[in-house]
């Protein structure tokens, strides 16, 4: 559950830079900190472990998440302000793997607790493309299965009674809590995409594996796990016959990467475009206020696109 930093070593993507800025907005933010102000510290890299760990402590922690909003959570770049926040946590809480910044920092500050989903999710291969870039060995994006995300919670539980075993109670309930939501959530999904016209979507930014994965989907990536790397011509011509032969109505981008291509490919196809939100961060302007809200939005983009009844 938890990975001691002097017994296993954690996967790397490239090299930290902790020159960069990066903002963190303050108090209940979609980046920043939440909770009592002498709680425990919990740092994450990434929104739905924000909003896991919020969910799970209540008002018993102080949540510092290290990613703005809007911004691609494979290129976060750390502070100084923000290493310092990571070596002095309480707990971290992170998918090793995804953002080459925090996996050196964890290394190299050894923070007390470190809880990384890598270590007990199910991780799923990550799509093969042309593009050249090394994007690890799995696809990081393991929160869109919400039972994922759910077990993230009960984790992070576990985790807190340990630090703070008086309220191991309440950990634990608000875990249960969180996992009857996202079990929900999960229910919603699985009827609303069992009877539909198709069961494919392409989409610029290849994260929605795991989501194509728990409910029976096929995804197709335009340019792969890498939001900025340029698909060739050849691959562009294999996605738009994909979108030929399966009858598709909708290219999907997200908020945070440029629709220009997915709008080219539509536009040549006669087709429309719409959102499908990785939810790597929340931001002004996603589809919801919070995680379950956003999912909502993906799940009604995707019975839209697809057809289902």
């Amino acid at each position: 559950m938890i990975a001691s930093r002097t017994k296993r070593p954690v996967r790397r993507l490239a090299a930290v830079l902790l020159g960069a800025a990066v903002l963190i907005t303050t108090a209940c933010t979609p980046s920043g900190e939440s909770g009592a102000g002498d709680g425990t510290s919990i740092v994450v890299g990434a929104y739905p472990f924000q909003f896991a760990a919020e969910r799970v402590a209540g008002d018993l922690a102080v949540v510092t998440n290290l990613l703005s909003p809007g911004s691609d959570g494979h290129d976060l770049e750390l502070s100084p302000k923000q290493v310092t926040a990571v070596t002095n946590a309480d707990l971290v809480v992170h998918q090793s793997g995804y953002q080459a910044a925090l996996d050196e920092t964890i290394t190299q500050q050894q923070p007390a607790r470190v809880l990384d989903t890598a270590d007990f999710l199910q991780l799923l291969p990550a799509t093969q493309t042309e593009d050249g870039h090394d994007h690890g060995a799995y696809d990081p994006h393991v929160w869109l299965n919400p039972m994922n995300l759910a077990e993230i919670g009960g984790q992070i539980a576990a985790v807190l009674a340990e630090i703070d075993p008086d309220n191991a109670a309440s950990y634990a309930a608000n875990a249960a809590r969180l996992t009857d939501d996202l079990t929900g959530l999960d229910d919603q999904f699985s009827a609303g995409l069992t009877n539909c016209r198709t069961d494919t979507f392409i989409t610029n930014h290849a994260a929605f594996g795991y989501l194509a994965d728990r409910y029976h989907l096929h995804q197709v990536g335009i340019s792969g796990l890498s939001t900025e790397a340029e698909p060739s011509p050849a691959r562009i011509a294999e996605v738009q016959q994909i979108a030929r032969e399966h009858d598709l109505t909708t290219i999907f981008y997200e908020t945070a990467v440029s629709p220009k291509l997915a709008q080219t490919i539509a536009s040549d196809l006669g087709l429309k475009t719409d959102v499908l939100d990785p939810l790597e961060t929340l931001s002004s302007e996603s589809r919801g206020d919070d995680y379950i809200q956003v999912m909502t939005a993906n799940l009604t983009s995707l019975r839209d696109a697809n057809g289902c009844q």
